[in-house]
């Protein structure tokens, strides 16, 4: 007996340097049902960017349309430039073909995203500890001092809102926390009201016997 049901909503957040990245490409590579969301945005397209793949390429204009119709699950806009946001219909549609998707996103957009679909599942990534953070990024060695600063600010204002979340997985040994959000994403499958349609399928096999035994 086959369960068709919707995929999964996953959002995924935690501070820069956390390794969400790696663990996010871990899940792709042995959840073959899941998908990274695809983001529109209104940067300029570079040479090597494939259109529905990196992102859903729009002008200013068709971006904030989208806004005023309510087409983004959720959005920002980087520094006064460009807009990000996630496309509800490409998240709707990936779901109902049964795909789990992916969503990396800092905590404002989960917030937004939990509102939108309260089904989601949130899942913060936290450090063993803060200095773990600045240790992180320190070691990517590609950011300036201050910038390093700015991230581990940021930081501390994303933990603190982690109770926000339905799960926390610290990262301390990487394969370990990549196992546990596989293991959250199965069990999250086997919740009664993710499997409606399969308790109904049983009730009508109970209900049928039911019937057949009392005709006996």
């Amino acid at each position: 007996m086959q369960n068709n049901r919707e995929g999964l909503l996953i959002v995924i957040s935690g501070p820069s340097g956390v390794g969400k990245g790696t663990i996010c490409k871990i899940i792709l590579e042995r959840n073959k049902n899941a998908k990274l969301s695809v983001s529109a945005t209104t940067r300029q397209k570079r040479q090597d960017d494939i259109e529905g793949v990196n992102y859903f390429f729009k002008t200013k204009e068709e971006f904030e349309r989208m806004i005023e119709n309510n087409e983004f699950l959720e959005y920002m806009q980087v520094f006064g430039m460009n807009y990000y946001g996630t496309p509800r219909a490409f998240v709707d549609e990936e779901r109902r073909n049964g795909h789990d998707i992916i969503l990396e996103i800092d905590v404002k957009g989960a917030k937004k995203v939990k509102e939108l679909c309260p089904d989601a599942v949130l899942i913060f990534i936290a450090p063993p500890t803060m200095s773990d953070i600045k240790t992180r990024l320190l070691g990517r060695g590609t950011e300036s001092q201050s910038e390093i600063e700015r991230r581990f600010n940021e930081a501390f204002f994303e933990i603190g809102h982690m109770e926000q979340y339905d799960y926390i997985v610290v990262n301390d040994v990487i394969e370990k926390a990549s196992k546990a959000i596989l293991d959250i994403i199965e069990a999250e499958k086997c919740r009664t009201s993710r499997n409606d349609e399969l308790v109904k399928r049983f009730k009508e096999v109970i209900e049928s016997y039911d019937e057949s035994s009392a005709g006996k």
